[in-house]
Order: C-alpha cells, then structure tokens, then sequence
C-alpha cells in the first residue's frame, strides 16, 4: 500500500504534535498546572473529556490515509487503486462493504418498502425482499428477529462489561504508586472521589453500549441503511472526522489574526486600533452565510477548471474541506478579538505594566511575559467553546448546498440527504437521527468540557485558591 498525507491530515497531526509538546511544557510549570488539575477535578470535565476522545480517536484513525496496491502491474511497476482509504475504513471494513439495495430500518431483517417478489410457483406478490446481509442468518426473521437481537446485544454488553472491569482494575494497579501530586507541604489526590467514581461509572456504560454495537454489527444494520443501501452507522462514523476538522483547523486559521490583531489594537491604541476596529466592524456586518457561499462557489470553479492538481478525487474534495476551514476561519476571528481587545485596554493600564513601561522595558517584551500570558485564559475558553459552534455551522453550510464536498461524509451532508427522505411515505427517519444523534453528543461533550475549563481559568470563581 501507499501512505496518502491530505492536507487536512497534515494539519492535524500538527495540531496533534503542538498539543503533546504544550503538555509537556505545561507539565513542568507548577503554575500552569494548576487550571488544569481543578479541571481535572471536575466530575463533568472529565466525563465530557473521555467522551470526546472517543470521537478524537475515531478521528485521528480516520486520518491515517493509504492506497491499496491492484493485483496488476504496469510494466513491473506497481500500481495503486484510485480510492483512498483510512484505517478506520480497514477496521470497519465489514461495515463499509455490506452494502444493501436500498433503505432498510434499523435492525432490520427485510427492505422497509414492498416490492414485487417471483415465488416459486411463478406468481408475482408484494412484500419486504430479504436483506443480502441484515439478519440474513436468519430463517425466520418475523420469529427469531427479536430474541437474537436481545441475546446478540446482552452478550456483547456483558463483554464490554468485563473487559472494562479488566481494563480499569490494570490501569489501578498500574496508576496506584503515581495517583497522587505533591500539593504544599503535603500530598493531595489528583482525582477526588466523586470525579472517580463518575469516570468509572461512565466507561463501563460507555463500554457496555460499544460492546452491544460491535456484537450486533457485523449481522445487523444497527442503523439502518440509505436510499444506496450504506450502513449509516459507518456514515455516522465517517462523518466524525469532518466535524473535528472543521472545529480543530478552522480554530487554527483564526487564533493569529485574532490573538495579534485584538491584542495589537488594545495595546498600541490610536489609528492602529481604529483601524483594526473598522476592519472587524465591516467583516462582522457582512452576512457570513452569503461571505462564505460567495468564497466556497468561487473555490469550487477554480478547482473544476484544474483537475489536473489532483491524483485522486479524496484529495480534491479534501482541499475543499480545507479551503471551507480558511474561509471559516477568516470570517470567524472577530468576536475573540473584540474580547482580546478590550482585556488588553484593561491590562495596559495596571500598575505592573504602566512600572514596566516607566523602567523602559520594550513593547515587545511587555507583550510578550504580561499581556499575552494574562489574556490565554479567554483565548482558550474562547476556542474550546467556538468548536461547537464551528460543528454546527458545517452542518448548516452543507445543509444549503455551500459546505463540504458531496463526497465527503459529514453531518451536514447526512441531514441534507434526510431532508427528501422524510417528507416520502412510508417516512425514512433513522439518517437524520443517526446525524442528530452523533452531533447531538460531539457538541454537548464539547460544551460541557468548555463550562469547565471555564471554571478553571476564571480567576475570580478561583481566587481564594490562589490567595
């Protein structure tokens, strides 16, 4: 096989190495981890965090990209299939290849629409055709349908069940010498009890529900399939990496104009502030949606009018997720850059820096130990909380027709094709649950783990603990 780098990929692995070397550098500053053991200290933090990493390693295994190698060869040379495929597409390869004819319900064992069916004695009738892979063990599937559904999902439960026991039971054996940090003069434990016994609590659900699915996925639509027959679980599944990305490398794109700009506004004050107050001011009065269906129609044509840049159709629809990423990202830096700009007027106006600046320390370094360390805070609450809103706003693009490439998996793509689905009779509900479902979780978790970074940072809900 061939490894396949998109540039989506390619900014999430950055985004990856920039995150462990923060946390390394992070870890040897007792200061700075001080936030973050209170978040660590919160039941709803860490729950809400273990769930989004679920959804990050579906992610990041979706970023790792090759192409297969074809059985032919080109005059000894080998040569690569078109499609460009994931690891997660090879371990839910079951799921990617049983493909049906056509919409089917959820744990179902037949077609949900009537067709025309020959029977053996040549009479023609209507009923539901068989499903090629749901339920197709089955011999009767009006009879055994639900018994085996339950028996398949209980012993999959009880096995997610115990290996989670298993797994939690290592990992305090293992964590049992280093679970605690030195805090004062004494020795505080990382993890309180109630913040144990929700994460516990939470993995042998979370292990419970994942164990039920995987034991019925590989005979079961567990979700249902489309109008082409595709599980929509692995759709589901797919479309996780396209709302990470959008959330992760749009926040990328928009943190330099806003932290250099808001902060330079603040700081410099003058014509450099008016000026970068009208440039916010024009951009923020300006319809986004239509800023944005304007810059990704316009992308789109000049992609079309050069296909010779791309080997496969993934990396053309990829540069269009990343163009989709940049334009979001330019049209979204404003809010946190008002917010930069008037905590940069309040701080250039303390003591310590009015000293600075009468000791003669340099702009630049006043900028750079006093004023951008003290406004990080609202930066990081400010991008874990726009990453919901960033997930959401992908869903409506593409729900319009401006989003992300038609083949590209993503919520949006998934709600834009439940829209016809639901209005025909009999009603195809499951695409649209499935996509509201997945988003539903990715935003909440997302959302919950900001309220308690939030809490963290915020030096006046923390101020007798700094005292």
């Amino acid at each position: 096989m061939k490894a396949v780098i998109l540039w989506t990929d390619a900014m999430i692995f950055l985004l990856l190495a920039t995150a462990i070397a923060g946390t390394w550098w992070i870890r040897k500053r007792p200061h700075l981890m001080l936030p973050w053991q209170r978040v660590a200290q919160s039941s709803v933090g860490m729950v809400s965090l273990l769930v989004l990493s679920l959804f990050v390693l579906v992610g990041l295994l979706d970023s790792l990209h090759y192409r297969a190698a074809l059985p032919e060869k080109n005059n000894g040379q080998v040569v690569y299939s078109p499609e460009v495929l994931s690891a997660f597409d090879t371990l839910a390869s079951g799921l990617r290849s049983r493909t049906e004819k056509t919409y089917s319900a959820p744990l179902a064992a037949c077609l949900y629409a009537k067709e025309s069916i020959e029977t053996a004695d040549g009479k023609i009738m209507r009923d539901y055709p068989r499903l090629k892979y749901g339920g197709a063990h089955l011999a009767d599937p009006q009879g055994e349908l639900m018994g085996d559904v339950v028996r398949r999902a209980g012993v999959g439960a009880f096995a997610g069940l115990l290996i989670a026991m298993v797994f939690v039971a290592v990992a305090g054996w293992i964590k049992r010498s280093v679970s605690t940090r030195k805090v004062g003069g004494g020795y505080a434990t990382l993890y309180p009890p109630y913040t144990r016994r929700s994460l516990l609590m939470t993995t042998l659900i979370l292990s419970i529900l994942i164990g039920a699915v995987a034991n019925l996925a590989p005979v079961y639509h567990v979700l249902g399939t489309d109008k082409v027959g595709i599980d929509v679980l692995y759709l589901a599944l797919k479309s996780i990496r396209t709302g990470l990305v959008i959330g992760t490398v749009t926040t990328l794109v928009m943190l330099p104009f806003a932290l250099l700009l808001g902060i330079a506004a603040g700081y410099l004050r003058g014509w450099v502030d008016d000026v970068i107050q009208y440039v916010y001011t024009v951009l923020s009065s300006i319809p986004s949606v239509l800023l944005i269906a304007a810059a990704v129609l316009m992308m789109q044509v000049y992609i079309e009018m050069h296909p010779e840049w791309f080997e496969t159709a993934a990396a053309r629809a990829d540069l269009r997720l990343l163009f989709l990423c940049l334009i979001l990202g330019v049209t979204s830096w404003t809010g946190l850059c008002r917010l930069l700009r008037g905590e940069t007027l309040k701080l250039r106006e303390m003591e310590y820096i009015q000293a600075a600046q009468a000791f003669g320390v340099s702009s630049f370094r006043i900028l750079t130990r006093h004023i951008v360390p003290n406004v990080m805070h609202i930066v990081l609450i400010s991008v874990v909380m726009d990453f919901s809103s960033l997930v959401l706003a992908e869903a409506v693009l593409s729900y319009v027709g401006v989003g992300v490439d038609p083949s590209t998996m993503s919520f949006g793509t998934l709600i834009n094709a439940a829209r016809m689905e639901m209005g025909r009779e009999p009603m195809v509900w499951w695409t649209l649950a499935a996509a509201f479902g997945f988003m539903l979780v990715l935003v909440l978790a997302a959302n919950l783990f900001a309220d308690a970074v939030r809490d963290a940072f915020d030096p006046r809900l923390n101020r007798t603990e700094t005292v």
